[in-house]
């Protein structure tokens, strides 16, 4: 949902010129928090805001606030800050500029611009970076990273994908998590929770069709958490000339 409603979002402004129309999709999520837990019967309250625009990407922050209708108390559960890349309808490979946004204050601006410039370093940083492959081990040592290690393969279908045939960003956002959950779970034994994810970078696009390999491992561990790193990995079923390549990347 967090996801949805910043794409949504995002995507107005984008179209507010005369050009080619385009779709948002999600490029990077600098932070999620996961400040408290939404129960059963509770109604979710989503509400997103453009804070910066630079000429090719959105920054959006994301609010998730819960209400219990029995009794009218509302909590903030969820936080995230989202970058989204305006995409051509007559060609997704094509990115189209951002529509400038109008600030109140010059000190918005730039503190903006001191955002755009940390993300834009970290997410070339990390494109390149994951070059090693989360590998099986035969009979491995407990509370090692081997013992713990998970991986999920899912064939992307119509209902993951956006009206565009490649795969919505908050799909793979639910996956990975269901990986580090299963990581953390085996390596601690006991039931754990969602604290937060750091930055999970969107490399490239997945499409209809093809094969997601979701993998995740230990990267740390203190008294009271764990750190998982996800990679996620893509290759296509029709066209066997199409090399694997690297979808995502996330700690959480």
């Amino acid at each position: 949902m967090i996801e949805e409603v910043g794409a949504i979002i995002s995507t107005w402004p984008c179209n507010s010129q005369n050009r080619d129309h385009c779709v948002a999709t999600l490029a990077r999520v600098e932070h999620t928090y996961f400040l408290w837990p939404m129960c059963i019967s509770e109604v979710a309250h989503i509400s997103a805001e453009i804070t910066y625009t630079s000429e090719h990407s959105v920054e959006v922050q994301v609010n998730v606030m819960s209400e219990n209708i029995l009794i009218g108390t509302k909590k903030l559960t969820n936080k995230a800050t989202l970058w989204y890349v305006p995409l051509s309808l007559k060609n997704v490979d094509n990115v189209l500029e951002v529509p400038p946004v109008v600030y109140s204050r010059q000190e918005q601006e730039e503190a903006g611009q001191k955002r755009y410039k940390i993300q834009k370093l970290e997410r070339m940083e990390t494109k390149w970076r994951n070059e090693d492959v989360v590998q099986p081990v035969l009979n491995p040592e407990p509370n090692t990273v081997s013992y713990s290690q998970s991986s999920l393969i899912h064939l992307v279908g119509p209902s993951d994908c956006t009206l565009h045939s490649f795969m919505h960003e908050g799909v793979t956002m639910k996956l990975t998590d269901e990986v580090a959950g299963i990581v953390a779970a085996r390596h601690c034994k006991t039931n754990l929770v969602t604290a937060s994810m750091n930055a999970i970078n969107f490399h490239d696009k997945i499409r209809k069709g093809c094969i997601k390999t979701i993998s995740g491992r230990m990267a740390f561990t203190s008294n009271k958490s764990v750190e998982i790193e996800v990679l996620v990995e893509a290759n296509s079923v029709a066209d066997s000339s199409q090399k694997r390549y690297w979808g995502a990347s996330v700690f959480t």
